[in-house]
């Protein structure tokens, strides 16, 4: 059986026992391989379903972490409240978190961040504060609002997702091991895009351990952020400047998480939005994935270092969330073509744009 399959068949071994509640249901997601790109490049291509975690993205393993990092610190208490800064998906996770545990969450968002996020996080019973987008720099960055108001109240803590490596000890502990286990051992790349660096620094720490360095751990990066130029100069950062269709991911600043680990990415590839929209109908088309335009990006990275490192090669990459989360942009004719996408997806895939 070829590496790929054996991997997609480990990691659908269930258990027998029945897990404790929604945090229970956190993780070992099965590794999907993906057909037509792994036979397009000669190498198994793999993505871990981070969409099938019970709040639907990999950020779940995130919220987990921060959260029972405060808990085992004695910083939160029973009742209490916790407070982020967030994108969407972590935010999302946090509240998952938070009905099941017993705290009340409170979100700040950039207000460029999509509607079904939104409703979603109020849905779940979160307060949500959606406000202007302006650079980390800025005192009124969503970030700095969410820090601030934990500091105002009592029994409150700021998760910090951005620089708090319980983050990036999440993936160390979970997501890193899986992919070791699923594969047998027998990974030769990792990549995938970070916003606050947790995934790719926790997932390619354990993976560069395990494997004496020899698994290549490369970064995947939208426009508008910096990360590329960084690991592409040797460490030289520069100012932001532009922007990106995909939420959640890019960065103008190496963030605590990253720099756990960012000395040792092996490389970095820098994927225009059109490729990312392009990938999001294809794999939809090809695979039957509806996944949003940071796994689609993600995906575009691993075909990119497969066809870079060679045939025979196995790549792991993250599959993030589900498209529904997006599903108002990224299948909107009108909204795609406001940004100048509508020719990103190819004639025999436009069926897919249904909303007007």
């Amino acid at each position: 059986m070829p590496l790929g399959l054996r991997a997609v068949a480990l990691s659908r071994t269930f258990t027998t026992r029945a897990v404790d509640g929604f945090t229970g249901a956190v993780g070992n997601t099965p590794l999907i391989r993906l057909k037509k790109l792994s036979e397009r490049t000669g190498c198994n291509i793999i993505g871990k379903a981070e969409f099938q975690n019970p709040g639907g993205s990999v950020k779940d393993r995130a919220a987990l972490g921060v959260v029972r990092d405060a808990e085992e610190r004695g910083l939160l208490k029973p009742g209490g409240t916790v407070v982020e800064g967030t994108a969407g998906n972590t935010g999302i996770g946090l509240a998952h978190v938070c009905r099941a545990r017993g705290y009340k969450c409170v979100i700040f968002m950039p207000n460029t961040q999509s509607q079904e996020k939104i409703d979603l996080l109020r849905m779940l019973g979160a307060e949500v504060y959606p406000v202007p987008a302006v650079a980390y720099e800025n005192p009124q960055n969503y970030n700095h609002q969410a820090r601030d108001f934990a500091r105002g109240i009592p029994n409150a803590i700021w998760t910090d997702q951005f620089d708090n490596t319980a983050n990036a000890n999440a993936h160390y502990v979970s997501t890193g091991p899986e992919i070791w286990e699923q594969t047998n051992g027998e990974v030769d790349g990792f990549i995938c895009a970070t916003g606050t660096g947790g995934t790719l620094a926790g997932t390619g720490r354990y993976l560069k351990e395990k494997s004496n360095g020899r698994t290549q751990i490369w970064l995947a990066d939208p426009p508008g952020s910096v990360l590329y130029s960084y690991v592409s100069s040797g460490g030289k950062l520069n100012e932001r400047s532009g922007g990106s269709i995909t939420e959640g991911i890019g960065q103008g600043r190496i963030t605590n998480n990253l720099g756990t680990f960012v000395k040792d990415i092996d490389g970095a590839f820098s994927i225009p939005d059109v490729e990312s929209v392009e990938m999001v109908y294809e794999l939809l088309d090809s695979e039957g994935l509806y996944l949003g335009a940071s796994s689609a990006l993600n995906v575009v990275a691993a075909v990119k270092l497969a066809q870079k490192l060679g045939p025979g090669k196995t790549i792991a990459t993250i599959l993030c969330d589900g498209a529904y989360r997006y599903q108002s942009r990224l299948f909107s004719k009108a909204w795609l073509k406001a940004k100048g996408l509508e020719d990103a997806i190819p004639l025999h895939l436009k069926k897919y744009a249904v909303l007007d």
